[in-house]
């Protein structure tokens, strides 16, 4: 239970920081409204960063069911531990979207842009196309988790130490890649605060866009198996 209780602390500090630096740039009458991509791309590095620092040394700090399938995948993790990782990570999502609802509450009743609402929780494609928005999702994660490999090493998961360059990879595959899809590369990341933006009681919000909910969950686990797959054969 104690790999149970870390992967849910750092994902509830990821989505805490992370959501939380959307909701200051895309809510109404916030310190850091309009922002912009590069605040929301640093926000989230520094997300990463706390998040990985905190649960590296107890559960290894996969935060992201993706890593724990693809690390699975690769013969690095073991595939009994899959579930419980993945519901920690959950559970954690959706306890970081919840914080950040009740920090920026006042901001949500005074912002009128319902789709701003729902992206504090989750993704929505720039371009709305099924093949393309998949295959970005695919892309991203398969960078994430291939760099992912190559800092861990021949390791299950993740230490303080790498918290910085795992920071630093998330930050760059925001910056290169973040454009279409807004990044999601974590299916827990997305779904979990789609889930809280459907069940709390936001002021005037629009539905939780469940068609393309799928898309930043599936697309990530191919993405991270197609690392598994890459890195096991140059390896």
């Amino acid at each position: 239970m104690n790999n149970f209780l870390f992967e849910m602390i750092g994902t509830a500090f990821l989505i805490l920081l992370g959501d939380g630096v959307v909701a200051n740039v895309v809510l109404n009458k916030t310190k850091g409204n309009n922002g912009g991509w590069i605040v929301i791309t640093f926000g989230w590095a520094i997300a990463v960063f706390v998040g990985v620092y905190i649960s590296a040394a107890a559960s290894g700090a996969h935060l992201n069911p993706a890593v724990s399938i693809a690390l699975a995948a690769a013969g690095k993790f073991d595939w009994a531990n899959v579930p419980l990782y993945i519901a920690g990570q959950f559970a954690g999502a959706m306890i970081g979207a919840l914080l950040v609802w009740i920090a920026y509450n006042k901001h949500f009743d005074e912002t009128t842009d319902t789709d701003a609402k729902l992206a504090v929780f989750c993704n929505s494609p720039a371009i709305r196309n099924t093949t393309f928005n998949l295959a970005t999702e695919m892309i991203g994660t398969f960078a994430l988790i291939f760099g992912i490999f190559f800092i861990t090493g021949a390791d299950a998961g993740l230490r303080s130490l790498d918290a910085l360059p795992v920071a630093l990879l998330v930050l760059g595959i925001g910056l290169g890649l973040g454009g279409p899809t807004g990044y999601a590369i974590n299916p827990a990341r997305d779904l979990g605060p789609r889930i809280m933006h459907f069940i709390l009681p936001i002021k005037n919000k629009r539905d939780s866009d469940w068609g393309y909910s799928w898309i930043p969950v599936i697309g990530p686990v191919i993405g991270g198996l197609i690392a598994a797959v890459v890195y096991k054969s140059i390896h």
